[in-house]
């Protein structure tokens, strides 16, 4: 255990650490070490003698919770934290949920439907109702009825409360509240939540079971939330239904980076918690480690226009740095050329690498012109050659467990634990065994009117009366004993891993991709290769640090639950990040780009009528600035083009927030001219720098606000996937546990003991536990130190 732990804090994130009074708010600014703060805080609980059952941490992102588990184990390296409740609010109450399903009228193995599933179950209920699909859009709909769940609004309760059916009358889709009940019977008939009914059958347990509420209330002592400005009504309850007159709550999260309420995110659950919770202690975390003071004072300067907020000072020791530049441009055209050359001259002069640079845009049809831009290398210089394209990625394109070949496979995991709808509509025809659509939407219409799942129909499609020839009831049994095959794996005793890999052999899922040697078909091969790889490392990690075999029920659920953020795995290689701000949040670069900061932008012109969406909006701005560590560069234009057209645009009214002495006013020559066509802006400048744009006096720059115009139409954003060797998969087979490495008695280790492991690599024993269970800490030189289990970890002693 490191002793000094608490040492190596600040002042003001030591006080939130030690305060174990009463109820807390720790408002922490951008990069104010918000994480230090949960995990010191865990730490030092488990530290003072509260059991990590007692413990509930909630945060939103499963990376996040990996990253605290992690440092608090570095810093308690003797603490057995299998036992914490620390993940996401829905792996959390997933986990609650299936120790109490019965008491909501479901099974324990009930299936998660990510959000896909979700659309695709709305989408054949849109079908069997007769509705129309383009004004009943499956994919609004879906966000439609997760709004409802997330404001704990129920089939009953809509049809209760007129206000929420008049809504979807004034949106012309009268209809929608028969939807919603037929899509929550199915889900019940098919032992199926969706994420946000973890949030509301949570609440519902709670809310109608006060035995359940009163022993949860009672396990807590201590419950701590990450990012509660993000949470939304359903999350907020919850919270409020768990903590007890004698629990502690502490809540981190910083108002002004409230940016997500399209998602339902409710800034007032952070900004009333006074309210709720009397006695509350408020500490503010304002040292800043991430930026420079000028960054920093840009943004403090922003976002003091903001009325409702919980007022706070950001500062920094790291230096005054270089002051925000605000470059004017004549047209979005050449404030794209504007990005590309000061990317390729900060690179060149200052040494920075590409992946040093993030570009951040309000919505994602800015990135077409961005990306022509980089993709030609920007302007010519001054010699008239032309450079070298930049490289580019766009950030969070298709994540990994949403492609076809992932899904298909996933599906078949399913069908192992609870074969649902959507998993059998998915794959009972793949790989193709002659089930056709008709043949599909007739199970499924017996099912609907018989009110039973699918797999009902069919297992015993005579006593349900389905109406098909005996030719298909052949394929539809053959189907059933694939599934009946596949199911004897699980019931073998076997873990994720083995059943997993047993079910892409049977199923023949990479045998008919082998055939195919196409750069697409092997890139599809590595996908399920690395389905199984990423199996193999949970139920490894699983059996390491828990000392039980994980079922594939449990890597299910841990599947399902992963995030966008989290699946984000194209960060190979040295490219520049084009992003929009919302998805920006929480990251950090050395050189922020945020382009197009004009009204109808910056704020959106969807987000101008109440005070309340200017104040997101200026936030938004606030959390673009924030991201960066050394240059923030704002870039605004004369003009965009709308419809065709070049339109007049005005800059951003955030700009006219901000103190003019704190900004470096930069504009290009044409902007400054306003001669000559859109079409040839680049190559008439004349450059007074290597970038194309001159210096003035902040003082001397001048609004001019242009009248209110609609902002250019949205286009579909070109992706661009970062290259990758692709080499063809051979055989199914998972990444090796060890490499030779075995089993060992403590006899054999000693302190100091160097090991070799197969994931965590080479790392130095520092502490032997031979109490219960034997247990070593090793301190690996990748990762730092873990905690495992000796029984099950396996390993080679190298010195």
């Amino acid at each position: 255990m490191q002793s000094n732990y608490i040492e190596q804090l600040n002042p003001q994130q030591k006080a939130a650490v030690l305060y174990t009074d009463g109820p807390e708010l720790v408002i922490a600014g951008a990069g104010s070490g918000k994480t230090r703060v949960l995990t010191y805080k865990i730490a030092y609980l488990l530290d003072q003698g509260v059991a990590p059952w007692q413990i509930m941490a909630l945060t939103f992102t499963n990376k996040a919770a990996r990253e605290m588990r992690e440092r608090v184990e570095l810093l308690l390296d003797a603490q057995d934290l299998g036992k914490l409740w620390m993940g996401t609010f829905h792996s959390i109450f997933a986990r609650i949920l299936r120790l109490n399903a019965e008491k909501i009228g479901f099974k324990s193995n009930y299936t998660i439907y990510d959000a896909s599933d979700s659309v695709s179950a709305i989408k054949h209920i849109i079908k069997d109702l007769g509705y129309d699909d383009k004004v009943y859009k499956p994919s609004s709909i879906q966000a439609r009825i997760s709004n409802l769940k997330n404001a704990m609004v129920s089939p009953a309760d809509y049809k209760r409360d007129k206000r929420w059916a008049q809504e979807d009358i004034e949106a012309k889709r009268p209809y929608l509240g028969v939807i919603y009940d037929a899509y929550c019977t199915q889900c019940r008939n098919s032992q199926a939540l969706d994420f946000d009914d973890l949030l509301y059958y949570t609440n519902v347990l709670l809310r109608d079971n006060p035995d359940v509420r009163a022993r949860y209330m009672q396990q807590f002592k201590y419950i701590l939330v990450d990012e509660y400005q993000d949470t939304n009504f359903a999350q907020d309850l919850i919270i409020k239904q768990l903590a007890g007159d004698d629990t502690k709550i502490c809540v981190v999260g910083d108002d002004a980076q409230s940016i997500y309420s399209f998602r339902g995110a409710n800034i007032d659950n952070i900004l009333n918690l006074q309210s709720i919770y009397p006695g509350l202690k408020i500490f503010k975390l304002e040292e800043n480690y991430r930026s420079t003071q000028n960054i920093l004072d840009v943004a403090n300067s922003l976002i003091a226009a903001n009325t409702h907020q919980y007022r706070k000072h950001i500062f920094t020791h790291n230096g005054a740095g270089k002051k925000v530049r605000v470059i004017r441009c004549a047209s979005d055209y050449e404030e794209s050329y504007i990005i590309a050359n000061t990317i390729a001259s900060l690179k060149r002069q200052a040494g920075y690498k590409w992946s040093d640079f993030a570009v951040l845009y309000r919505t994602n049809s800015q990135s077409r012109v961005i990306e022509k831009a980089l993709n030609s290398g920007g302007l010519a210089n001054d010699h008239g050659h032309m450079r070298s394209p930049i490289p580019y990625r766009i950030y969070g394109g298709l994540a990994f467990f949403q492609r076809k070949e992932v899904k298909d496979a996933l599906c078949y995991f399913k069908m192992v634990i609870n074969p649902d709808d959507e998993a059998i509509r998915r794959i009972i025809n793949y790989p193709r065994r002659g089930i056709g659509d008709t043949t599909v939407e007739k199970i499924h219409r017996c099912a609907a009117r018989k009110k039973v799942s699918m797999w009902e129909v069919i297992t015993r499609p005579g006593f349900y009366g389905l109406d098909v020839n005996r030719g298909t009831l052949g394929k539809i049994a053959s189907f059933k004993a694939k599934v009946d095959e596949i199911q004897q794996l699980d019931r073998a005793g076997k873990d994720a891993y083995e059943t997993a890999r047993g079910i892409i052999e049977k199923t023949g899922l990479l045998e008919i991709l082998m055939g195919d040697k196409t750069p697409e078909n092997i890139s599809r091969q590595e996908n399920l290769q690395e389905l199984l790889n990423s199996v193999k490392e949970y139920v490894d990690n699983h059996l390491e640090e828990t000392g039980n075999v994980a079922t594939l029920a449990e890597y299910l659920t841990d599947a399902a639950l992963a995030t966008d953020q989290d699946n984000d795995q194209n960060a190979d290689g040295d490219c520049v990040t084009l992003m929009t701000v919302h998805a920006a949040k929480g990251l950090e670069y050395r050189n922020v780009i945020i382009s197009g900061v004009e009204d109808n932008r910056f704020p959106s012109y969807k987000n101008q009528d109440r005070l309340a969406q200017i104040e997101e909006e200026r936030r938004l701005l606030y959390v673009a600035i924030t991201r960066a560590k050394e240059n923030c560069i704002m870039l605004y234009s004369d003009t965009v083009v709308m419809a065709g057209k070049p339109t007049p645009v005005a800059p951003s009214r955030f700009i006219m927030d901000i103190d003019p002495k704190l900004l470096l006013m930069s504009q290009t020559s044409f902007a400054a001219s306003k001669a000559g066509s859109y079409d040839s802006y680049h190559s008439r400048w004349d450059r007074e720098n290597e970038e194309g744009y001159k210096e003035h006096n902040a003082h001397q720059y001048q609004s001019h606000r242009a009248s209110d115009s609609p902002t250019r139409a949205e286009s579909q954003h070109l992706q661009a996937a970062s290259p990758r060797r692709l080499t063809p998969v051979r055989q199914v087979q998972g990444r090796p546990t060890t490499g030779g490495g075995s089993a060992h008695t403590p006899d054999e280790l000693h302190v100091g003991t160097v090991i070799k492991h197969a994931r965590f690599g080479e790392g130095t024993v520092t502490n032997i536990d031979l109490t219960t269970d034997a247990k070593i800490t090793v301190n690996f030189n990748a990762l730092g130190q873990k905690l495992l289990l000796l029984k099950f970890a396996k390993f080679d002693i190298v010195g």
